[in-house]
C-alpha cells in the first residue's frame, strides 16, 4: 500500500484541526521528510486573495452559490501553484481543509447544492487527498475558541451555534462516508489527539 502523500485536515471551526496539521507537520519533518504545510482558502498568492474575500465581512455578503465559485476558483489556483508541484516533487503535503469543506459548508448546510460542488470539483479540480482526518468536538466549545482567536476571519463564526451544529453532523455524515476519512474525537488534549493521528499514518 502506498503511503498517503496528500493528507487534509477537516472540521468546524475552532476544532483545532489547524493545530493538528501543524503537529503533524512537524513531526514528520523531524522524522526527515519534506512536508508542505498549507491551507485553504488560501496556500498561493492568489487564492490568499481571495481568501479575505471569503472569510471577512458580513455573513450574507455572498450567496452559496458565489462562495461556491469562489472556493473553487481559490482551490483550482491552490492545486495548480502549491499542492500539485509538491506532490510531483516527491514531498508531502497537509492541509488545513480541501473539497470536503466546501462539500459541507455550502454543498450540505446552505441549501441543497451538494450535486452543484461535486460537479464543479469533478470539472475543475479532480483530485481527493489521499487520507483525511476529521475533528469532530462540541460545536459550542469549538465557537467560543474560534471567537477568542479574534482573528478577523471570522464570518462563518458569525453564524452562530446552530449553523456550527448543522456543519458538524455534515462533516460525521461525510467522514462515514468515505474511506479515506478518520473520523478523530477533537475533545481531548491536543498531544493525545496528535499522537492518535500520528498512529493512523
Amino acid at each position: 500500500m502506498t503511503p498517503p502523500r496528500f493528507v487534509t485536515f477537516e472540521g468546524i471551526d475552532g476544532s483545532g484541526k489547524s493545530t493538528q496539521a501543524r503537529l503533524l507537520t512537524d513531526r514528520l519533518r523531524a522524522a526527515g521528510q519534506d512536508v508542505v504545510l498549507t491551507r485553504e482558502p488560501g496556500g498561493s498568492p492568489g487564492a490568499e486573495e481571495i481568501r479575505q474575500l471569503l472569510l471577512t465581512g458580513n455573513p450574507d455578503r455572498w450567496t452559496a452559490e458565489t462562495e461556491i465559485l469562489l472556493f473553487t476558483a481559490a482551490r483550482r489556483d491552490h492545486l495548480e501553484k502549491t499542492i500539485q508541484p509538491a506532490l510531483d516533487a516527491g514531498k508531502i503535503v497537509i492541509s488545513d481543509r480541501f473539497a470536503d469543506s466546501t462539500r459541507v459548508y455550502q454543498g450540505a448546510t446552505r441549501g441543497d447544492l451538494r450535486g452543484i460542488v461535486d460537479q464543479l470539483h469533478n470539472l475543475m479540480i479532480g483530485r481527493e487527498p489521499d487520507l483525511t482526518f476529521v475533528i469532530d468536538m462540541d460545536p459550542a466549545t469549538a465557537l467560543d475558541r474560534g471567537l477568542a482567536r479574534q482573528s478577523g476571519e471570522d464570518r462563518f463564526e458569525d453564524f452562530g451555534l446552530p449553523f456550527q451544529e448543522t456543519l458538524r453532523h455534515g462533516f460525521l455524515a461525510l467522514a462515514n462516508a468515505h474511506r479515506r476519512c478518520v473520523l478523530i474525537d477533537g475533545n481531548r488534549d491536543p498531544d493525545a489527539i496528535a499522537s492518535e493521528v500520528a498512529a493512523h499514518l
